[in-house]
């Protein structure tokens, strides 16, 4: 009885697995692009991973690109323009105000004996004695202090409040291939008793350095120095050219460039948005 059984098993098997194998080459086309769409939208295709199989549910967000939070559809092409138009309507105005505060609307090309070299926000100043070169470099980004309280002229008819630019700079005293570099920044407080000395600049730090300046140059913060050698240093850098007058005038020079770049900036802002 049980090979009897076994037989009629046996026979109900191969009949059932030959028309599975028949159907399957009969929608053989449809069964592999079935397979090849779940391939595609699992969130691994490596074989070793273990989301082989996992499908992976697409959730587009219904909020809109540019980041306004608004639901997507809510901005059209002519919404864009209308933004545009508006900030180049309103830098037309800014930039006309911006240039009637200017007080000088041309670098020299000269202070003091130093020549003036200007690149992008970078500012160099060089002047040559003998065998010996002195040049500072200063950038005038970030050199306006809004912090800091504004200068107001109390002789003008209409007095303004006048920001001006006061950045950290370096001097390099080059002789040969021997350089003395200086950093140096203006006293956030100027205003000196009768017993001081009245210097509108510091000493930052102070470095000796061969040809240029490397990460591993020892430097030394001008708050340690022995106070006599501060002293002979700063006497060091009048002798040079870097007196309280020249910085005050090298302020004056950032001031207006920086508002010159600052000018440029806006012009191209609106000229973008203009679509020039």
């Amino acid at each position: 009885m049980n090979g009897v059984v076994k037989s009629t098993l046996k026979s109900v098997f191969s009949k059932s697995f030959s028309s599975l194998v028949r159907q399957n080459v009969v929608n053989e086309p449809a069964k592999r692009q079935f397979a090849r769409t779940l391939w595609h939208v699992c969130s691994n295709n490596d074989a070793s991973s273990n989301n082989l199989g996992r499908i992976q549910q697409n959730q587009p967000s219904i909020l809109c690109q540019c980041g306004c939070g608004a639901i997507r559809g809510a901005h059209t092409k002519g919404d864009y323009r209308e933004s545009e138009k508006e900030l180049a309507e309103f830098l037309t105005e800014e930039i006309d105000a911006e240039k009637k505060l200017q007080k000088q609307k041309t670098i020299p090309s000269e202070i003091e004996g130093f020549q003036v070299k200007l690149e992008g926000a970078e500012v160099t100043l060089t002047k040559k004695n003998g065998d010996e070169t002195v040049q500072i470099f200063f950038n005038v980004n970030h050199s306006v202090d809004s912090e800091a309280e504004p200068e107001i002229n109390p002789n003008a008819d209409n007095p303004e409040v006048e920001l001006r630019s006061k950045p950290t700079f370096e001097v390099e005293l080059k002789r040969g291939s021997k350089v003395i570099g200086f950093t140096c920044s203006y006293l956030i407080d100027t205003d000196q008793s009768e017993d001081e000395c009245g210097d509108i600049f510091g000493i930052d730090e102070l470095a000796i350095y061969d040809k240029e300046w490397e990460d591993s140059t020892y430097a030394v913060s001008g708050q340690v120095l022995d106070g006599y050698l501060y002293d002979l240093l700063m006497n060091l850098l009048e002798e040079k050219g870097v007196s309280n007058e020249f910085v005050s005038k090298m302020s004056d020079l950032s001031t207006v460039y920086e508002h010159l770049s600052y000018i440029n900036l806006l012009v191209q802002l609106q000229n973008f948005a203009s679509g020039k």
